[in-house]
């Protein structure tokens, strides 16, 4: 009696354990996307803060869909407009979400000369010409460089790229503190701990196995270089990280991929 009493407990912790890890990875999915969750899924700022090792696996889904726009649109459509719909389509899923941080760090980075003017500059709404040219360069460099890949090899290439540029953001909330005293990334503010942080880094490991062993490599050398850089200089000039900084990051370690992945020494 003791050992079924025994055996139905820890049934019913592993059924709780797996719904509290599948709320973690919704409540990202949530809060990164427009893409609809279970209603039971609760607002919480420490689900939020927990949820951080399921970043990359976001990047999973919304990859994973614009690898089927691609291959859908690649159907009926020149190459060019297949890649067009599909960076679209991974820009309406988030809501232009990282973009538009993007646009907003290279503004504040790029007008501000000290912490409170560069805090200030970002937290504004409206875009600069910073920004708006950063955008138009960033767009431009992703579509150019999506668009000199094999068409067969591209879904494996989207998928793991927003795969690894969201490993590649989620590594600031390990090495730099939250500067802000509110915000959309307040939740966040906690530093993940190495064992969520390896969690992430085999989310992101994954797709890298369906392409060329060499040139992933060097894809990840590219984004690793890019977010190095970012975060010598988020540390330098602000002390830590913004939400804008976590997007930011996400898009350029994801052009710094595509850049590694068709580096050609021939």
């Amino acid at each position: 009696m003791a050992n079924n009493e025994r055996n139905d407990l820890d049934t019913v912790k592993q059924r709780f354990s797996l719904k509290r890890e599948l709320e973690y990875f919704f409540g990202a999915l949530r809060f990164f996307t427009r893409l609809p969750v279970p209603k039971w899924v609760g607002h919480s700022s420490d689900a939020l803060n927990s949820a951080a090792r399921y970043f990359p696996a976001v990047g999973l889904v919304v990859g994973a869909i614009a690898a089927l726009v691609f291959i859908a649109a690649n159907q009926i459509w020149p190459m060019t407009l297949a890649v067009l719909a599909a960076i679209a389509s991974s820009i309406f899923l988030t809501g232009a979400f990282h973009e538009d941080g993007w646009s907003d760090m290279v503004d504040g980075f790029g007008g501000g000369w000290e912490k409170a003017q560069i805090l200030s500059i970002m937290k504004d709404s409206r875009i600069g010409s910073f920004g708006a040219v950063a955008l138009i360069v960033l767009l431009l460099a992703r579509f150019l460089a999506l668009v000199e890949f094999d068409p067969l090899i591209i879904p494996a290439v989207l998928l793991a790229a927003h795969t690894l540029s969201r490993f590649a953001s989620t590594t600031l909330l390990r090495c730099l503190d939250y500067v802000r005293d509110e915000g959309k990334a307040k939740p966040l503010a906690t530093r993940i701990g190495w064992r969520e942080l390896g969690f992430a880094a085999l989310t992101a490991l994954l797709p890298l196995l369906l392409l060329p062993p060499f040139e992933a490599l060097l894809g990840c050398l590219f984004a690793a270089l890019a977010t190095l850089w970012l975060a010598r200089m988020f540390r330098r000039q602000i002390g830590g990280y913004t939400g804008d900084c976590l997007g930011a990051t996400q898009q350029l370690s994801e052009v710094a991929f595509y850049a590694g992945l068709l580096c050609s020494f021939s």
